[in-house]
């Protein structure tokens, strides 16, 4: 058998039981960012850009409060919008981008988020990354692997990936696992990259993972 074979063989072997460890000690994981329904949560994961989920959080009561649907935010003033989310950071880009989320909703889909990932891509303010959110989260469907900082860092370190093009780590991984782990694995990875594998100071001895994680790029421990 070829080496690259062997190696991605190996690979699948050892996402697999990675896949099923993290399930038992992470089960309950979920998508930290509040919501009720798809528009909340695309709005949500479009302010997570540089910010962290419970900021998010923070703001988005006030925002969802006056602007509840993407009809009344297609029609939203933008310095109304900034000073709403402006504690999340690059706030202008971010108001005009909601903005123009929200009128591209009622433009092309009365109103409605869309359940494709190319719909929802051609929306301003929606990469990959936040379509594979709003797919796997509010709709169910598993378009892909969402790789924010701690999944593309955990799986290099694990030894699944030598990617670190998030793209790249997505395509590696959807090679790795079937469908039915995509949306649950990156749930799960995440909450472990804040439980345990932190960036910088990882609780290795502690991790779950240790005995199957290669720890690519981190020193012996001593």
């Amino acid at each position: 058998m070829p080496k690259t074979a062997k190696s991605l063989a190996a690979r699948k072997v050892a996402a697999k039981q990675i896949a099923e460890r993290l399930a038992e000690y992470y089960s309950d994981a979920v998508c930290a960012l509040h919501h009720r329904n798809p528009y909340e949560l695309l709005v949500a994961t479009i302010l997570s850009a540089q910010c962290t989920d419970a900021r998010v959080n923070i703001v988005t009561p006030t925002l969802f409060k006056r602007y509840p649907n993407a009809i009344a935010l297609a029609n939203a003033d933008q310095t109304d919008v900034e000073k709403l989310v402006q504690t999340t950071g690059f706030f202008r880009a971010k108001a005009a981008n909601l903005i123009g989320m929200a009128r591209g909703v009622v433009e092309h889909h009365d109103g409605e988020i869309p359940q494709s990932l190319d719909d929802l891509i051609k929306l301003p303010g929606v990469g990959r990354k936040t379509a594979n959110v709003v797919m796997g989260t509010a709709f169910g469907i598993a378009s892909g692997l969402v790789v924010d900082t701690h999944v593309k860092r955990i799986t290099y370190l694990l030894g699944l990936t030598k990617a670190t093009q998030p793209e790249k780590v997505e395509e590696d991984l959807m090679k790795l696992l079937p469908e039915t782990e995509w949306v649950n694995f990156s749930h799960r990875l995440i909450h472990h990259g804040r439980r345990i594998c932190i960036a910088r100071r990882p609780k290795c001895t502690e991790c779950p993972l240790f005995d199957l994680c290669s720890r690519v790029g981190l020193p012996p421990l001593s």
